[in-house]
């Protein structure tokens, strides 16, 4: 059966996959067939060397790629395989922590908190320490914590530098303490807890040692500090560590990810096997060469010669848009234009872009188009508002002292206790050491506390309602412990209150509807089981592949992901690369791999594009081609930089041929060489030898589809102009003057 297994590998995957005994870092180049080597690996350490699967743990970045994982090995393996553990970093921590929960300060049945989660409880937190959160912003805290949790500094190890640091140390502590209290842990805690427990319990740390005995970790480039010292950890004392990266994809230093960790294993792993995989199976040649134009100007790298069996393909496209919306409309024109001469579907179609913010007018231009889409990066089906809520119910049923869902959900539907209330009871279980569930049955038991008797009363007949959903949640129906909790509190009658429209509340009853199918896709299985579930689930893990739609998303978001047409929109500097990065050779370096990623993602068609004007923070100001356009050869382009040698000749050019004459041109200097310059001098001369051109800024057009219009500029184009029109029903368009009409005045 070996033969099967190792049967469509090329050379280098071959001898990934058959390195059975010690370290084994692989540099695989995007598109090289990593996700085949970690699946044919584990197949072959069963099938082949008799590993029993229970002592593999092959370790990804999101659940979606865990479950193709094993899906794949199941199927190479022919049926399924128990024991087998893979999943994400935090994944396998959380099960590990609940598996161990008697040496650590949580509970078994400890909840994940999420972004919003955290943000509530840091809030609570500044508000306990009298910190105003206008002037310390809880998310800015919070990023400060995760980062020393990532480092595996807990609280008590806060080493603070100055006042602020001083402000971070005090919140970091009492923060922790919530959580604690809470029985709740965020997602760093997760990671961290993990590495304390393995590096400080002796007995804990041989026991998975002994037990793991193959280790596999996919985008190793993107693991952060602790997640490199677990990796470490638990490879002993076998070091058979198989490890899959490239520097050339780490995107991720915001969240802590550090590349530098591919060196460091090098280091902390001399012995270890080095495999490069450069065949690409997915992309143009041309694609290829682009990008590699691009990431080659990067240092600390160890270099890749990308090659694939598609030579040739489409030149890469380059566009000047006049505006963002001209970009858009330039968007959409293609993907009506292949649809109809490559018969391909809306779903081969992506469309990227630096930031979340420059969505707004391809979403625009989408919905004025009629052409489907879906938003990757948007408000999640789990952040939605009614399941949130809904869920919150759950996880305070599961877990009472839950203070993040007590406080969303006590008074909603509105039950006559305010936020008021709530900080007196809050107050009042803080100075008793009280839990939140243990106030809530304090209450009801009668004890003496500073409330009203008509607060007392409504926070005692919530309790009252909480002890009779465990009882149902004990039965094992969660679908049914959710329906009588939908009812109990009338919350069908309660979505319409929050909704704006009809419509918009039928939308949140189908959410309702489909959170409930989702329980009853597993109606036995626990409530802890469900909930943890629902807390690991990333957005990319819930992006559907069936349906018909070209998907919009961040470069960010792209990791992982192909089509066979791609757009990069906003190419500027400023933008990619980002304004924020342009004075830090690292931020730099970061950038230039982002735009790397997302040119890798193209199987066929690249297309890249850049706006003249666009409107950031309510003005419009002029933009400037992004400097890594200049990268890429002109030999691998068409369009708006296509034939100039780099972006500095571009800008001359185009300075050339608007402002300067060719004796002032000829007595300058430029490190570009001669054959630049004669270049240069050609298209001046080229230009100047034609008429004037008709279509002048400010003259009133027409065309046949469009209608009447307004002249933005004009340039000449072989025999005719290309001339950029203002619309009054259809905005900017780029058109042949042929097609344009001259209204009288």
């Amino acid at each position: 059966m070996a033969v099967v297994l190792l049967d469509g590998l090329n050379e280098q995957q071959r001898e990934a996959v058959t390195a059975v005994e010690g370290p084994v870092l692989v540099l695989a180049g995007p598109g090289s067939g990593k996700t085949r080597v970690l699946t044919h690996r584990i197949a072959y350490l069963i099938r082949e060397i008799g590993v029993y699967p229970g002592g593999i743990v092959a370790v990804t970045f999101t659940n979606k790629a865990a479950g193709e994982m094993r899906a794949r090995v199941e199927g190479l393996l022919g049926g399924r395989l128990s024991g087998l553990q893979i999943g994400t970093f935090h994944a396998i921590c959380a099960r590990l922590l609940r598996r161990e929960a008697q040496f650590t300060r949580h509970r078994a049945d400890y909840l994940i908190y999420d972004t919003d989660d955290q943000v509530a409880l840091i809030t609570q937190t500044l508000n306990e320490l009298n910190l105003d959160t206008k002037k310390y912003r809880p998310r800015q805290i919070l990023d400060r914590i995760s980062g020393a949790k990532n480092e595996l500094i807990p609280p008590e190890q806060y080493q603070a530098t100055g006042y602020m640091g001083e402000i971070v140390r005090r919140a970091y502590e009492r923060y922790q303490e919530l959580l604690v209290a809470s029985n709740a842990r965020d997602f760093d805690d997760l990671l961290m807890d993990t590495a304390i427990l393995m590096r400080e319990n002796d007995a804990v740390r041989e026991k998975y040692q002994r037990f793991f005995e193959y280790l596999l970790v996919d985008e190793f480039q993107d693991t952060n500090m602790a997640q490199y010292e677990l990796v470490k950890i638990l490879a002993k004392p076998q070091d058979n560590v198989f490890v899959v990266g490239d520097e050339d994809q780490a995107i991720y230093g915001f969240r802590g990810a550090d590349y530098r960790n591919v060196l460091q294993f090098r280091r902390d792993f001399p012995q270890a096997r080095v495999i490069l995989l450069e065949q690409n199976y997915r992309s143009t040649q041309i694609v290829l060469d682009a990008a590699r134009a691009v990431i080659d100007k990067n240092s600390h790298r160890t270099p890749k010669a990308l090659f694939t069996d598609q030579i040739g393909g489409t030149p890469v496209s380059v566009f000047e848009a006049y505006s963002e919306a001209d970009e858009a409309e330039y968007v959409i024109e293609r993907i009506h234009e292949l649809r109809k001469k490559e018969r391909l579907e809306y779903r081969d179609f992506a469309v990227m872009y630096r930031t979340n913010a420059q969505s707004r007018a391809l979403e625009e231009a989408f919905v004025r188009n009629n052409v489907p889409y879906r938003l990757v990066g948007g408000v999640g089906f789990y952040k939605r508002r009614e399941v949130r809520d809904l869920l919150a119910y759950l996880r305070l049923v599961n877990n009472p002292d839950d203070a993040v869902s007590f406080s969303r959900i006590v008074n909603v539907p509105k039950r006559g206790i305010g936020k008021k209330t709530v900080e007196d009871f809050q107050r009042w279980a803080l100075k008793q050491r009280y839990s939140t569930g243990q106030a809530l049955a304090a209450l009801a038991k009668g004890e003496v506390c500073p409330l009203n008797a008509g607060a007392v009363k409504k926070l005692a007949d919530f309790h009252a309602l909480l002890v009779e959903w465990q009882t149902l949640a004990s039965a094992g129906n969660l679908v049914a412990l959710a329906e009588d909790i939908i009812v109990k509190i009338g919350y069908t009658l309660h979505l319409h209150e929050i909704s704006d429209r009809p419509e918009e509340a039928i939308e949140r009853q189908e959410n309702i509807n489909e959170l409930l199918a989702l329980l009853a896709k597993e109606p036995e299985k626990p409530l802890g089981e469900f909930l943890e579930d629902v807390s690991l689930v990333a957005d990319v893990d819930a992006l559907a592949t069936d349906e018909n739609t070209a998907t919009l998303l961040t470069l960010h978001a792209a990791k992982g992901l192909e089509f066979p047409v791609v757009f990069i929109t906003g190419l500027e500097d400023g933008l990619l690369p980002h304004l924020r990065s342009l004075d830090e050779p690292e931020g730099m370096a970061e950038e230039r791999r982002l735009l790397y990623v997302g040119l890798t993602r193209a199987k066929t068609h690249l297309f890249l594009s850049y706006a003249f004007r666009r409107m950031t923070y309510g003005d419009s100001s002029p933009g400037i081609a992004s400097r890594f356009l200049a990268d890429i050869p002109a030999r691998l382009l068409q369009g708006a930089s296509a034939g100039l040698s780099s972006r500095r000749d571009y800008q001359t050019y185009q300075e050339a041929i608007r402002w300067q004459d060719e004796t002032t041109w000829d007595n300058e200097t430029s490190p570009e060489g001669d054959e630049a310059r004669a270049h240069i001098r050609g298209q001046i001369q080229r230009f100047s030898s034609r008429p004037p051109l008709r279509f002048i800024a400010g003259l009133r057009v027409y065309h046949h589809r469009f209608g009447e219009g307004m002249v933005i500029e004009s340039r000449p184009i072989g025999g005719d102009e290309e001339v950029t029109v203002s619309f009054k029903a259809h905005g900017i368009k780029r058109l042949t003057g042929s097609f344009l009409a001259i209204l009288e005045e």
